[in-house]
């Protein structure tokens, strides 16, 4: 092969790459903990600059698709106000008290449990649950009020560790479960990819090496709400300790 062609061929690849530079600057900004949505707009303006557009360009593109999908917010517009009514009626409360009946629950199991039905629903493509919807109305005071009829009055700390490990389940379930349905946005986002660079995989395909990935992080998660149990039972017990040799004194 001539070197010139060598050249413009690994010129070609060069600019194709560079084009993937959005991917590290939101690895980058996730690792650091930096505001998700300034990362993930940056990514985008990096990205729509390293291709040859100008800056009003890809402005524009933010805004033309924020048009074609403002019909994508109105299922939040629509259920904060109502999960906020909930909430104001007692919602949190009956779902505490609820919880505190069934003797067997823990935070871990109920967080657990959240996760299986929510990968499974995501595998099927019907999206049930939701940080707003589900997590903050329902699954953090259910875990709570489990954790509180075991152990008693929680500390501040603990209920802060139960609400992030709720939010996590939500995330996990989610993420995992959706890569199962071959119609979900991220697999057809990896389809559109590999069409573009030549690669020939079919959806099928993706959506099948998806399940173990799913029930790896079942698997883990389930390892991570154990540990929560542990935690929460431990710092009970020291909370007791602490109470007994006040009283004492």
């Amino acid at each position: 092969m001539p070197k010139y062609i060598r050249k413009n061929k690994s010129e070609k690849e060069g600019e194709r790459m560079i084009k993937l530079i959005g991917i590290l600057i939101v690895a980058i900004g996730f690792g650091f903990r930096l505001n998700t949505l300034l990362v993930v707009m940056l990514a985008g303006i990096v990205t729509g600059l390293v291709s040859g557009f100008s800056f009003n360009d890809v402005l524009t593109q933010f805004g033309q698709i924020f048009i074609d999908n403002r019909y994508m917010s109105l299922p939040i517009i629509l259920t904060l106000p109502v999960i906020g009514i909930l909430e104001r009626y007692g919602l949190k409360e009956r779902a505490e008290s609820l919880i505190k009946k069934a003797k067997a629950a823990t935070a871990g199991r109920v967080m657990l449990s959240y996760l299986i039905i929510r990968e499974l629903s995501a595998a099927l493509g019907l999206n049930i649950g939701g940080h707003a919807q589900t997590v903050r109305p329902l699954v953090a005071p259910m875990a709570e009020g489990a954790a509180a009829a075991k152990h008693g009055e929680l500390s501040e700390e603990v209920k802060e560790d139960i609400k992030a490990h709720a939010a996590a389940s939500e995330n996990v379930g989610w993420f995992f479960g959706e890569d199962i349905f071959i119609a979900t946005g991220a697999i057809l986002l990896m389809k559109g990819f590999y069409d573009s660079v030549g690669v020939d995989v079919s959806v099928w395909d993706m959506a099948l090496w998806g399940i173990p990935t799913a029930i790896t992080a079942l698997l883990l998660s389930w390892w991570r709400f154990s540990l929560l149990d542990k935690r929460i039972q431990k710092a009970s017990g020291a909370g007791k300790s602490n109470d007994s040799k006040k009283t004492t004194a």
